[in-house]
């Protein structure tokens, strides 16, 4: 399902899904999507997994998958399906049962033991499902009859994995990562428990309520997103550092090759040659020619021209993090804080392969995942430089025509147009919510 969902929104964000393939094909995608969906609610991983025909025991080995799930249904909104036949009732039971005492949410239930990891991406892709099928209210769904998830127990969890310098881990007094900051930053965006908008000034109360820290009389239980009368916990306790950690991976250490210290004094840096130190250095004997071409050099050093993100402190640039660490700045409305440009040109002339797609490091073969993935991010960078009013072929060697790239939700990680069709859905479905209030686009 996870494959299906990268090559299909992949080939939407290229508008290239509808013009090379045909209705009935798509029609084929969708029936097949559906072939995964669980009785009981949510979606198989592969049809491979259906032991429906095993008499005895085949529940414990065919379970519904959360991330699944959310990947079946953001393809089928991709693919233009009204969600008609979704187990919607059912699914939201179940993804009530995913959750864990203190929050978390897992992978899968397998005899009433919920197995599986208990970190942010799960807590991402069960917060989308909600989304998708009921909105954002809290409290009993009265479309469905059904209950909702412990939203203030989620934001706890989310809460306790923040750490000291801004960004998020897997859980308490881990090493924050940029995969689990972005997942922890939309889950908030769909409960609707984000923070004061980044872009204006909060007032007192609320700047001494985000750094305030979470305790028991803080949580406030309520039937609706719209109820007043009490304060809710909001998932971040300071977004301003949380914006300073993500802006702070940004790195120029764009391959393996510049991770090496030669000469073991951390003088090595990505503009110079690891074996430089054993040169003759010209500088030392200048030329009239040579000292013209030194004062005619450009004041800005070569190795910022390419500029990618790392996942964590210390580590090398990585294609998908140009997505996870821009998604998450769109979504605290600080995107204006990284310059699109170098990022572009690190994708675009360092990652992307002949071939086509992208790798995870320069020269790396292509795979679904990375490919994926620098497209959603060249489209938010599109979208960036947009609002900053540059072109978006500023600085780049070779034309590449980003404009064709669907402008993308940097929440859900589908195009805004295959988003736009909840709107139609919520209102078949009565949800309240039909319009999005996170800024996620």
């Amino acid at each position: 399902m996870t494959l299906a969902f990268f090559t299909i929104s992949a080939l939407d964000l290229l508008s290239s899904l509808v013009p090379n393939t045909t209705p009935e094909e798509r029609a084929a995608y969708i029936d097949w999507i559906y072939s995964c969906q669980i009785p009981s609610g949510g979606f198989r991983a592969s049809p491979s997994h259906d032991l429906s025909a095993v008499k005895d025991g085949s529940a414990q080995w065919d379970p519904a998958n959360v991330p699944a799930t959310y990947f079946a249904l953001a393809t089928l909104l991709i693919l233009g399906d009204d969600l008609n036949r979704v187990r919607r009732k059912e699914t939201l039971k179940w993804l009530r049962c995913m959750q864990r005492d203190d929050g978390s949410f897992g992978e899968t239930l397998v005899n009433g033991k919920i197995e599986g990891g208990m970190d942010t991406r799960f807590g991402y892709c069960a917060t989308c499902v909600r989304y998708i099928l009921r909105g954002k209210r809290e409290g009993r769904d009265p479309t469905s009859e059904e209950q909702d998830i412990d939203v203030d127990a989620l934001v706890e969890c989310l809460r306790k994995a923040e750490t000291y310098d801004g960004g998020m881990s897997e859980m308490p007094f881990h090493e924050a990562h940029a995969g689990f900051t972005y997942c922890a930053i939309a889950a908030l965006h769909f409960i609707d428990r984000f923070p004061w908008p980044i872009c204006s000034q909060p007032s007192e109360g609320q700047r001494a309520f985000n750094k305030m820290p979470l305790r028991k009389e803080d949580i406030v239980s309520t039937t609706s997103s719209e109820q007043q009368g009490g304060r809710k916990t909001c998932g971040l306790t300071s977004p301003n550092l949380t914006i300073h950690w993500l802006a702070s991976r940004l790195t120029a250490t764009i391959s393996i090759e510049d991770e090496e210290d030669t000469y073991a004094d951390e003088t090595d840096t990505p503009e110079t040659c690891h074996d430089a130190h054993s040169f003759v250095h010209t500088a030392n004997f200048p030329t009239s020619m040579g000292e013209t071409s030194e004062k005619s050099r450009p004041s800005s050093h070569f190795a910022l021209d390419w500029v990618g993100f790392n996942g964590r402190c210390n580590k090398v640039a990585d294609t998908c993090y140009a997505f996870w660490v821009g998604a998450g700045l769109t979504l605290m409305n600080a995107s204006r804080v990284v310059h699109p440009t170098p990022v572009r040109r690190y994708l675009l002339e360092q990652t992307a392969h002949i071939v086509g797609g992208f790798g995870k490091l320069p020269g790396d073969p292509p795979d679904v995942y990375h490919s994926y993935l620098g497209l959603a991010a060249l489209s938010l960078l599109e979208t960036a430089a947009q609002a900053a009013h540059e072109s978006p072929r500023e600085g780049l060697r070779k034309p590449m025509e980003e404009r064709e790239l669907k402008a993308l939700d940097a929440c859900m990680c589908v195009s805004i147009e295959a988003k736009s069709r909840l709107y139609a859905i919520w209102q078949r479905w009565g949800v309240h919510d039909g319009k999005d209030r996170d800024g996620g686009g």
